[in-house]
C-alpha cells in the first residue's frame, strides 16, 4: 500500500471527505487511484460500498449533501451537514482500523509463552492514526455486519479486534489473491464459529492429550536420565494438535493422514497419535530390536523410526501412517508428498480430498533448511500437487545454540510460504484451545482449497536440544525464565478448575492413572516382541528379500507384442501437427519396427515401458525436460506445432493398458527425488523413475540418496524400486556434466543394497528397467546413461535380442573378430562408453589377441559371471580400462573384487592392472583437444601388448 495510508493527516482535520472522494473515484474510475488505496479499497469489497450506502439513508436523498464542492459548503451552497459527514467518515475510518488488523494485527498478538519479547506498538493499529480521539470509543459506528457487528461502538470494534487477531492467535492471510479463499477465512475466523465455546468433553479431552504428552516425557526422563529422546517437553500442545488435525480430517471424509516430523518428539507422536505400544517404545530403550526376528539390517535409533495404524475416531477408521526420517531434518518433507500422491493415484482420488499430509517442523530448520522451499514449490505443480499440505512449525525459539536473530532475516520462520500464498496462522502453545481452534481450521481450510496453510506454534524447549545439554551456556537468559515457568498442563488444568470443569482431584488423578499404566507398560517390555514388518502386508503383499545372485526376473517379450508396442511410438493422431524433425524419425522407426534391426537406447527405453505399460504397471517418469529428453533423445510427448496440443503415444498402445505419466519437473532436484522415492513407496507394482538432467546434478540430491535410497531397507525395512537415470560420459565437454559421480554410488554399496548399472547395449538396458518389476523384491536402481551413445551407431540392438528368452546379462561378451580363448593374451574389462572406443580402435588395427570383457552390473558384483568368463583366459594379463579419472569411476571399487575372482580360479593375473586418466582433483579435463589426447593415450595403452 502507498504511504499515503500512513499519514495521519489524511485521516484527520479538514480532510473530512477525503476517503469518500477516494471511494468515489475507485469506483468510478480504480486506475485514478494510486496502487496502495486501490488494494486498500479492493480488499474492502462491497464492504465500504455498504456503509457509505446506509450513512447516506435512502435512496432518493440528496447526494449533493455529501459532495463536497472544495469551499466547505453544500453543493448547493448552504452549510453542510457535518454529522452525516461525520457518520460516513468513521464508518470509513473504522474500516481501515479493521483491515489494518485484518492485515497487522498478529503483530500485537500474545504469542511467546515465554514472553521473551512482548509485541510492541504498531501505528497502524492505534485507533488515533485514524483519526479517533478519546471521546469517540463510546459512540455507535455502522459497519454493516462487519466482524459480526452492524451498529458498535469503537470501543466494542477494538475490543472484537484484539479477541480476533491479536489474541493468543495472530493470523496472516490477507497476501492470499485468490478473494474466495481469504474471504473464507476472515469469515471463519470472524464469524460465530470462531466465538464458539468449546465444550466441556472437548476440554476433558486436551487434558488429557496433555497429561498424557507430558507423563510419557517425563516417565522417560525418570527412567533414562540423560539418554537423548529428544523429547517434546515444552511443546505438549502439539499432540492435541495433531489430535484435532486428524479427527477434523476424518469428520471431512479423509481417509489417510501421512505425516512426516523430525526426531523432536517424534516418540510422543509414535505413542500418543500412532498408538505404538509403550511397552515397546521402553524395549527399545533398553536395547531390544525394533524390527522383527526375521529380518537382516542395521535397524536405526528409536527416534527415527516410522509406523502405520488405524486410529478410530469418533466411529470413524482412518489411516494414519508416519514416515522414518534420518536427521537431516526437513528430507522426509518431499518423501511424504510423493508418498500421498502415489496413493491418491492408486485410490483414485483425483479431488485429492482422501489422503492428506501433516509435516511438522522445527522453527531453525523451516527457516534455514532448502529442502522447505523446493517442497513448497511442488505444492501446486502438475505431476505433484497433493492437495495441500497442513504445515505445523514447532516452534522452538531456537535452534540448537542459535537463537533467531542469527538463523533467518525475517520477522517469522514461516515468511517465505507466503511466496505460495499459504495462510500463517501464529499461535501461542500455553493456550492449548487456542492450538486446537487453528488445527481445525487449518484443515478445514486443506479439504476446501486443496492448497498449503501453516500453523506456527509458539513454544519452547525445556531441556536443551537433547536431554544430556546444558542449554545455560549459550541461551542464560531463555533458560532462566523457562525453568520458573509452568508447563503447558499445569496452566491448562489452574485454567479447568477456576472454571470449574474439572477439580484438582481429578486433575491429579488423571496424571496418577497414566502413571500407573506406564509402570505395568513398562514391566511388560522385556517380554515385547514386534510383528512382521507391517510394510509387506497390503500391496507389499509377496514381495520379499533378495536373494541368490543371479536373479534374472523373466523380462523377455514377444516380437508381436514389442511389434505392437512400436506401432503405437510411430503413430500420430489425425490432426496433430507434430515439428518436422520428429515426424521424419517417426518416419525412421516405422522402417526399424519393419526391418528388427538398429534399435537405439531411446526406442529400447520406449519398448520397455511399452511393454510394462502393455502389462498393466503404471509408470513415472520425472525430471527436468525428460519429456523431450535433455538430448533431444526420447520424445515422449509429441507436441502440435501449431496449437501445442500434446499427444503421449505410450498412453495409446491398448486397452486396459497402465498409465504412463511423464513429467517436466521444478528445477529442484533434492525435492524431486525425494518426491520420486517416497511415491515409489506407495506400490511395488508401479515403476517410478527420477531422470538428471545430467549425471551430476544429483549431487544437489545427495541427502536423499545418503539417507534414504542407500540405507532404508536396512534401516526401516522400507523397500524400493526407484531408478535413477543418470547421463554418464567423457565427451570432451569440460568438468562440468562429464560425471555422473558413480564412485559415490559404489561406495554407499553394501548389504545387497542397491543395484548399480551401466549397460552398454540398448537391449540390455530394455531388460534392466523390465527386472525391476519382474522379480519378488525391490532394490533402487542406479543407471548410469549415456550420452553419446543415444546416436552412435554400434550402440544399437537387433529386435530379437529383447525376445526368445533372453534376459539382463552383468557382463557382455566380445562381439568383434577375435581368437580362439587360448590365443587371448590380454583381457580388457571395462564398463561403459569406453568400450567403443576401444572396440574401434581394436578393429582399425586389426587385433585379434584382445578380449573386451564389458561389466554391465557393477553392484552386487556378478562373481559367479566374472569367474566363469575370466576362467576362459587362464593365462592372458588382466586390465581395467576407464575413461574417468583414476580416484574417480568405477576402479577402486572393482579392483579388490576382480583380484578376489583371479585369486580364487588361480588365474596367473593375480590382480587387474589399471588402464587410464590419472587422479585428478576435476572430473574431466577442460578442453576438447587435451580430452581426446588424454583419450587417446588411455586407449592406446590399453591395447598395446
Amino acid at each position: 500500500m502507498s504511504s499515503e495510508l500512513h499519514k495521519t493527516d489524511f485521516l484527520t482535520g479538514d480532510a473530512g471527505g477525503f476517503l469518500e472522494r477516494l471511494h468515489t473515484r475507485f469506483l468510478d474510475d480504480p486506475a485514478s487511484l494510486a496502487p496502495g488505496w486501490r488494494e486498500f479499497f479492493a480488499d474492502l469489497g462491497d464492504e465500504a460500498s455498504d456503509v457509505l450506502a446506509e450513512a447516506r439513508g435512502a435512496p432518493w436523498k440528496r447526494r449533493d449533501l455529501f459532495e463536497d464542492p472544495g469551499d466547505g459548503r453544500r453543493g448547493d451552497g448552504e452549510a453542510a451537514v457535518p454529522d452525516s459527514r461525520r457518520a460516513t467518515l468513521d464508518s470509513l475510518r473504522a474500516l481501515m482500523l479493521i483491515r489494518a488488523y485484518r492485515v497487522r494485527g498478529h503483530l500485537l498478538a500474545d504469542l511467546d509463552p515465554l514472553g521473551l519479547e512482548p509485541p510492541e506498538y504498531h501505528p497502524e493499529l492505534d485507533r488515533r492514526s485514524y483519526g479517533f480521539a478519546d471521546d469517540d470509543l463510546d459512540r455507535p459506528i455502522f459497519i454493516d455486519n462487519v466482524l459480526g457487528l452492524e451498529t458498535a461502538t469503537l470501543r466494542e470494534i477494538v475490543g472484537v479486534l484484539r479477541q480476533t487477531y491479536s489474541g493468543t492467535i495472530g493470523y496472516e492471510f490477507m497476501h492470499i489473491s485468490r478473494a474466495e479463499e481469504k474471504q473464507w477465512i476472515q469469515r471463519r475466523i470472524e464469524g460465530e464459529e470462531y466465538h464458539e465455546k468449546i465444550s466441556s468433553s472437548r476440554k476433558r479431552k486436551i487434558m488429557r492429550q496433555l497429561t498424557h504428552a507430558e507423563g510419557f516425557e517425563r516417565f522417560l526422563h525418570l527412567k533414562y536420565p540423560g539418554t537423548k529422546r529428544f523429547g517434546l517437553d515444552g511443546a505438549e500442545s502439539a499432540i492435541p494438535l495433531l489430535e484435532a488435525c486428524i479427527k477434523r480430517a476424518a469428520q471431512m471424509d479423509v481417509q489417510e493422514v501421512l505425516i512426516g516430523m523430525p526426531h523432536r518428539g517424534r516418540l510422543n507422536v509414535l505413542a500418543n497419535i500412532m498408538e505404538k505400544p509403550y511397552a515397546q517404545i521402553f524395549g527399545e530403550f533398553q536395547g531390544f530390536e525394533a524390527r522383527p526376528d526375521d529380518w537382516q539390517g542395521s535397524g536405526d535409533v528409536k527416534y527415527h523410526l516410522g509406523t502405520s495404524t488405524e486410529r478410530i475416531v469418533d466411529d470413524m477408521p482412518i489411516y494414519v501412517s508416519l514416515s522414518p526420517n534420518p536427521s537431516h531434518l526437513e528430507a522426509v518433507d518431499p518423501v511424504v508428498m510423493g508418498r500421498i500422491r502415489g496413493k491418491q493415484f492408486f485410490r483414485g482420488d483425483e479431488d485429492r480430498k482422501e489422503v492428506m499430509g501433516i509435516l511438522l517442523h522445527g522453527d531453525a530448520a523451516f527457516a534455514g533448511q532448502g529442502m522447505v522451499p523446493e517442497t513448497f514449490g511442488l505444492s501446486d505443480l502438475r505431476g505433484y500437487k497433493t492437495g495441500g499440505t497442513v504445515h505445523v512449525i514447532v516452534n522452538n525459539q531456537i535452534g540448537f545454540t542459535t537463537s533467531p536473530s542469527f538463523s533467518r532475516s525475517s520477522p517469522y520462520p514461516s515468511d517465505f510460504a507466503k511466496g505460495v500464498e499459504a495462510p500463517i496462522f501464529h499461535v501461542n502453545g500455553d493456550d492449548p484451545e487456542a492450538v486446537v481452534t487453528v488445527a481445525r481450521i487449518a484443515t478445514e481450510y486443506r479439504q476446501n482449497f486443496g492448497r498449503d496453510v501453516v500453523i506456527d506454534m509458539f513454544c519452547y524447549r525445556r531441556l536443551g536440544h537433547n536431554e544430556g545439554d546444558e542449554p545455560k551456556f549459550t541461551q542464560p537468559l531463555m533458560y532462566g525464565r523457562i525453568a520458573e515457568h509452568p508447563t503447558t498442563r499445569e496452566i491448562y488444568a489452574r485454567k479447568l478448575v477456576d472454571e470449574g470443569e474439572m477439580t484438582r482431584r481429578e486433575v491429579d488423578e488423571l496424571a496418577d492413572g497414566f502413571r500407573d499404566y506406564l509402570d505395568g507398560q513398562f514391566g511388560a517390555a522385556a517380554g515385547y516382541k514386534p510383528n512382521r514388518a507391517m510394510w509387506f502386508e497390503g500391496r507389499w503383499k509377496g514381495i520379499g528379500q533378495a536373494y541368490g545372485e543371479v536373479r534374472r526376473g523373466k523380462t523377455a517379450v514377444s516380437q508381436r507384442r514389442l511389434r505392437e508396442v512400436g506401432k503405437a511410438l510411430t503413430a500420430v493422431p489425425d490432426g496433430l501437427a507434430p515439428h518436422p524433425t520428429i515426424q521424419r524419425q517417426l518416419d525412421a522407426k516405422k522402417e526399424l519396427f519393419r526391418s528388427g534391426k538398429g534399435i537405439d537406447w531411446a526406442t529400447a527405453e520406449a519398448l520397455a515401458f511399452g511393454t510394462l505399460l502393455q502389462e498393466g504397471h503404471h509408470i513415472r517418469l520425472s525430471g527436468q525436460d525428460c519429456g523431450r529428453g535433455t538430448f533431444s533423445q526420447r520424445h515422449a510427448v509429441l507436441v502440435d506445432q501449431r496449437t501445442e496440443e500434446r499427444h503421449i503415444p505410450l498412453n495409446n498402445i491398448c486397452e486396459d493398458q497402465g498409465r504412463f505419466e511423464v513429467i517436466d519437473s521444478m528445477l529442484s532436484e533434492a525435492a524431486v527425488l525425494g518426491f520420486e522415492y517416497g511415491y515409489s513407496l506407495t506400490d511395488p507394482n508401479v515403476l517410478v523413475l527420477w531422470e538428471a538432467q545430467f549425471g551430476d546434478f544429483a549431487n544437489g540430491a545427495q541427502v536423499i540418496v545418503d539417507q534414504f535410497l542407500a540405507p532404508g531397507e536396512m534401516k526401516w525395512m522400507r523397500m524400493s524400486g526407484l531408478v535413477l537415470l543418470l547421463p554418464h560420459g567423457q565427451e570432451g565437454q569440460g568438468p562440468e556434466h562429464s560425471s555422473a559421480r558413480l564412485e559415490r554410488y559404489l561406495q554407499l554399496c553394501a548389504e545387497d543394497n542397491l543395484q548399480v548399472v551401466q549397460p552398454s547395449a540398448p537391449f540390455n538396458y530394455f531388460h534392466a528397467l523390465r527386472r525391476q518389476i519382474h522379480r519378488d523384491f525391490r532394490k533402487p536402481l542406479i543407471c548410469m546413461t549415456p550420452k553419446s551413445l543415444l546416436r552412435h551407431r554400434l550402440c544399437v540392438s537387433d529386435l530379437h535380442e529383447f525376445a526368445h528368452g533372453d534376459s539382463f546379462h552383468r557382463l557382455l561378451w566380445d562381439r568383434g573378430d577375435v581368437a580362439a580363448d587360448e590365443e587371448i593374451r590380454r583381457v580388457v574389462m571395462c564398463s561403459g562408453k569406453v568400450y567403443y572406443d576401444l572396440f574401434e580402435e581394436r578393429e582399425r588395427r586389426g587385433i585379434r589377441d584382445i578380449y573386451l570383457l564389458r561389466v554391465e552390473q557393477l553392484y552386487p558384483f556378478p562373481e559367479q559371471a566374472a569367474r566363469k568368463e575370466l576362467s576362459r583366459f587362464p593365462k592372458a594379463d588382466v586390465l581395467w580400462c576407464q575413461e574417468e579419472p583414476k580416484n574417480m569411476g568405477a576402479w577402486t571399487f572393482v579392483d579388490p573384487r576382480i583380484e578376489d575372482v583371479l585369486t580364487d580360479i588361480g588365474h596367473e593375473s593375480k590382480r587387474p592392472r589399471y588402464v587410464g586418466r590419472a587422479a585428478m582433483a576435476a572430473p574431466a579435463p577442460g578442453t576438447a583437444k587435451l580430452h581426446l589426447e588424454q583419450q587417446a593415450a588411455l586407449v592406446d595403452e590399453a591395447l598395446t601388448l
